[in-house]
């Protein structure tokens, strides 16, 4: 034990005093979240600047009620109820007399308008016979995934439908009674507690519970458990090449060498959750959010963080000592990070079904566990009380047959030369030894 500790103390101090773990600590969290962090950025500062869309109202009978509707949401939405700032851009229409001899030459005249900035986009309304609308397009410069043309799809609709009430004989003044939205309140599922036996009430579902939570815990994890394992694989082989492990290997044990490391790795990946997770709530508290922090997962998430880091860092090390050179550890790479990459392809099912078929035989296949489970258990309904508690002892009997199984490949594998590494190869020394 000592040997192993001493091994372990010199890989940790080794790589926390290096400036590339300092700056890691701070490039990862980008790299891994920096188009949640642009998404989040771009949305603080929103571009407000007034909108000017012109319609062409083929029909002549829609034009005037599509603005209105569009008047009105965009009375509900530009401005903040609560502080009177604005925060959405105002959308200002004009109506363009229509040109039944060249339509293509008007369509034109308008993107030349769009094109120069004059305009934000422009509406085309196609009548059919007895109806004020068979076909409203937008025309636009922007992508197809632009928010502002699917903010037009409410004002049109509305503004269609009453129109064709109004031509029906309607009352104007009960047309806006008639098409008011009903707002859908969504509900979380209602539990028992399974102390006392009380029903609990179901709570309102809010977007950063559902999504951010969930999804934040499963990216630190995942990103914290690369960052731990993955560079295992190039040191073990690098040291190989080098014959460093030949020397160490007259101090130790190839056992004590190998869970020397993975303890290193271990004690990196806890300081690095630990600056994440300290340096998150104090961020969320100063922005009195502290109750997004999901203190009763966070036992949870250590465990889960310990078992996979445990359990690649011993794939890590068996797979660099089968390897004679780094490009031999590259092509064995996919290996390694598979187990934390596949649950991201997941993350869907996840959030929109977590007690589906899919997503539970996931969560509690030991590979996928600790991701797959910590995201269910985010979740605002949880899961059944057994999962984890089953889940987690897959987990640990999975990484105890890894570290077993890693330990017996790195004793024949370590001192290999010349050699590149075959599965076979590694499978028959996991059994043999």
């Amino acid at each position: 034990m000592h040997r192993i500790l001493l091994i372990a103390r010199r890989d940790y101090l080794a790589t926390v005093r290096t400036k590339a773990f300092l700056v890691g600590l701070v490039v990862a969290p980008l790299l891994f979240g920096g188009g949640l962090l642009g998404v989040a950025l771009l949305k603080a500062k929103p571009d407000i600047a007034d909108r000017r869309v012109a319609i062409v109202d083929r029909s002549g009978t829609a034009a005037a009620s599509i603005i209105q509707a569009a008047g009105e949401k965009s009375a509900r939405e530009a401005v903040d109820k609560t502080t009177g700032r604005q925060v959405e851009p105002r959308y200002l229409f004009e109506t363009v007399p229509a040109d039944d001899r060249d339509a293509n030459a008007q369509r034109l005249a308008l993107s030349e308008r769009v094109r120069g900035h004059q305009l934000y986009a422009f509406l085309e309304i196609v009548p059919r016979a007895g109806d004020p609308a068979l076909r409203v397009s937008c025309y636009s410069e922007a992508s197809g995934i632009d928010d502002a043309r699917r903010w037009f799809d409410g004002p049109v609709t509305t503004g269609i439908q009453r129109a064709r009430l109004v031509k029906l004989g309607v009352d104007p003044s009960l047309v806006g009674d008639l098409l008011t939205p009903v707002a859908v309140e969504r509900l979380s599922l209602v539990t028992r507690d399974e102390k006392t036996g009380a029903i609990r009430k179901a709570h309102k579902k809010g977007e950063l519970e559902g999504f951010a939570v969930p999804f934040g815990l499963m990216m630190l994890l995942g990103m914290i458990v690369l960052v731990g394992s993955s560079p295992m694989l190039p040191a073990v082989t690098e040291d190989k090449a080098q014959r460093i492990v030949e020397m160490l290997l007259g101090l130790a044990t190839p056992w004590e060498l190998m869970t020397g490391k993975v303890l290193a790795a271990v004690g990196i990946s806890l300081t690095s959750s630990a600056f994440y997770v300290i340096g998150g709530t104090l961020a969320l508290a100063g922005l009195g959010m502290i109750g997004m922090v999901p203190f009763a997962l966070l036992p949870w998430f250590y465990v889960y963080l310990v078992a996979d880091v445990v359990m690649l860092c011993a794939f890590a090390a068996a797979l660099g000592s089968a390897c004679s050179s780094p490009q031999d550890a590259q092509s064995l790479a996919v290996v390694l990070v598979a187990p934390v990459v596949i649950p991201y392809f997941l993350i869907t099912p996840a959030m929109t079904q977590p007690n589906g078929a899919l997503v539970t035989a996931a969560s509690l296949f030991p590979p996928f566990a600790p991701m797959m489970m910590l995201v269910r258990q985010a979740m605002p309904g949880g899961v059944p009380a057994w999962q984890p508690w089953v889940a987690l002892a897959g987990i640990l009997a999975w990484t105890m047959l890894a570290v077993w199984a890693a330990a017996r490949i790195f004793r024949v594998g370590i001192l290999m030369q010349g050699k590149p590494p075959k599965i076979a190869d590694m499978v028959r020394w996991a059994i043999r030894g």
